[in-house]
């Protein structure tokens, strides 16, 4: 069997890893591809070929057809293009081709965009932080006011973004040199955010939220169409350096299991919560593996392979997991292939 991932996250790598643990030797060829020759997935894959830089969008499409057909792909594991790819998958599996899709095309660009996201999940399902979602000066300065009158800290975040990237607490204390000299990371000073705001009419969308204090969960699940399969809930220490332990939080467990059922996830993916005054609360689901899915599976049980032996029609056993157990990473320096 030929399992094709294309342009993807490093964090492939543990997924391969897993995969080939969960089939006889031999059974499977991961293949892989990227725009980059040096791409770290490529050391991890059986055969590797470089992507097209510049297609998008229908061109894209048509390109990883052909590409499926040429090399003989069984099954397609979709990163990039992932939601437009979901709109095709009819016309793949005519060539007898499964695509391995987390969710539907519109589920998928939900997640994408937190405020939409947030502002469309019912409170039954799970709860998120308290926010408002702004687009300029005056209802930044609204939000403020009315969050700041029921929560001592807030925050803000692109809708849109990836890895944490944006999120920052407002400090109405210090300016930005003093943050600098001191090393403060994820901070913003709330004078200087309102100043480079005075400078654009109009941003795209952030959300202003109540500051979470409390520690972090990463949840890596594999399901099935709706169906949790399995979930491993890694509890992140306050600081760095001291691992992840793994956590069995009842109330993260049952927001894990209707998010699933409510959106019909599916494969691997990833679900993240924070703690706050109130308990836990949701930060976002990721629709592809997270960057620490290999400790989760350290835990037990071999989620990428419970997630392709579902999607081929098997059911897998689900082995203990491994709850208290700390686990971490160590990097491994090595040799990239070069252009």
């Amino acid at each position: 069997m030929r399992i094709w991932f294309n342009k993807t996250f490093s964090t492939i790598s543990a997924v391969f890893n897993n995969l080939r643990q969960s089939f006889p030797a031999g059974e499977i060829t991961l293949i892989c591809t990227h725009v980059h020759l040096g791409a770290t997935a490529f050391l991890a894959a059986d055969e590797c070929y470089l992507e097209p830089e510049n297609l998008k969008g229908d061109a894209y499409v048509d390109w990883c057809l052909n590409f499926c057909q040429q090399q003989r792909i069984s099954v397609f594991w979709p990163g990039k293009e992932a939601a437009l790819l979901s709109l095709q998958h009819a016309k793949f599996a005519e060539h007898g081709i499964q695509i391995l899709l987390v969710a539907d095309f519109d589920t998928l660009n939900l997640l994408h965009d937190k405020a939409a996201f947030y502002q469309q999940l019912p409170t039954a399902v799970a709860e998120v932080m308290d926010f408002i979602a702004i687009n300029d000066l005056a209802s930044f300065d609204l939000a403020l006011a009315e969050l700041g009158a029921k929560h001592p800290q807030l925050c803000i975040k692109p809708a849109v973004s990836v890895y944490g990237l944006g999120f920052k607490v407002l400090d109405t204390q210090r300016n930005s040199i003093t943050q600098i000299l001191k090393g403060i990371e994820y901070q913003i000073p709330l004078a200087e955010l309102r100043y480079g705001m005075q400078t654009s009419t109009q941003f795209p969308t952030l959300l202003v939220m109540e500051h979470l204090a409390g520690v972090e969960w990463s949840v890596d699940c594999a399901g099935l169409h709706g169906e949790l399969l399995c979930a491993v809930q890694r509890k992140k220490a306050p600081q760095a350096g001291y691992g992840q332990s793994i956590d069995n939080q009842p109330e993260i467990t049952g927001m894990v299991q209707r998010l699933t059922q409510h959106y019909r996830l599916n494969g691997i993916f990833n679900i993240q919560f924070k703690a706050g005054q109130h308990g836990p609360r949701l930060l976002e689901i990721n629709p592809r593996p997270s960057g620490g899915f290999g400790m989760a599976c350290l835990a037990g049980v071999n989620l990428a392979g419970v997630a392709l032996q579902a999607a081929l029609g098997q059911r897998p056993p689900i082995p203990a997991i491994d709850y208290g157990l700390r686990v971490s990473e160590v990097n491994t320096p090595v040799v990239l292939k070069s252009n």
